[in-house]
C-alpha cells in the first residue's frame, strides 16, 4: 500500500479523533462527539502554529488511514543536538498488520532526518505490548525509564 503523508488540515480532527479512541486506553479518554469538542480545535490549532510541531496524516487513496505528531526538540544536551519526539501514533483499525504503521514510523524518521534530529524518542503506554515489540522491530531501545506526573 502506497501512502501519502501530509501535514493535517482541521478537516481532519474527526478522523484522527476517532483513530485515537480506538483502543481500549482511548476509548476512557477521548471524546468523539461531533461537532467536535472545543478542547481539540484550540490544540490543534496551537499544534498548527509552532513551527516545532507536525501533525501528519498518512493517507491511502484519499482515506486517511494513519496519523501521528512530531515535535522537535532543542537541547542543550548532547552538544546542542535536535531530539525528535513521535507521540500519538494511530493507524485506522480497518487498516491495521498491513504495513502502514512501518511506513508511517520510516516516514516519520526521514522527517526527523531532514530536520537535523539526531536523536528519535518515542513512548508507549506499557500495556501496548504490541506496540512495544513493533518500536524493537524498527530499532528504538527501551532505553530510559518514562515518567509522566498529570496534573
Amino acid at each position: 500500500m502506497s501512502l501519502a503523508f501530509r501535514r493535517a488540515t482541521a478537516a481532519d480532527l474527526p478522523a484522527i479523533i476517532e483513530m485515537l479512541a480506538d483502543d481500549e486506553l482511548g476509548r476512557q479518554r477521548e471524546d468523539t462527539s461531533v461537532p467536535v469538542a472545543d478542547c481539540y480545535r484550540e490544540a490543534f490549532s496551537a499544534i498548527d502554529r509552532d513551527g516545532n510541531q507536525f501533525l501528519a496524516v498518512a493517507e491511502n487513496s484519499g482515506e486517511i488511514v494513519g496519523t501521528l505528531q512530531l515535535t522537535f526538540l532543542p537541547g542543550l544536551s548532547h552538544q546542542g543536538l535536535w531530539r525528535g519526539q513521535i507521540e500519538s501514533v494511530r493507524v485506522s483499525s480497518k487498516t491495521r498488520g498491513g504495513g502502514i504503521g512501518r511506513q508511517m514510523l520510516e516516514w516519520a524518521i526521514t522527517t526527523c532526518k531532514e530536520r537535523g534530529c539526531r536523536i528519535i524518542q518515542l513512548t508507549s503506554d506499557k500495556s501496548r505490548t504490541d506496540a512495544i515489540r513493533f518500536y524493537e522491530s524498527l530499532g528504538f531501545t527501551a532505553s530510559h525509564e518514562g515518567f509522566k506526573l498529570k496534573l
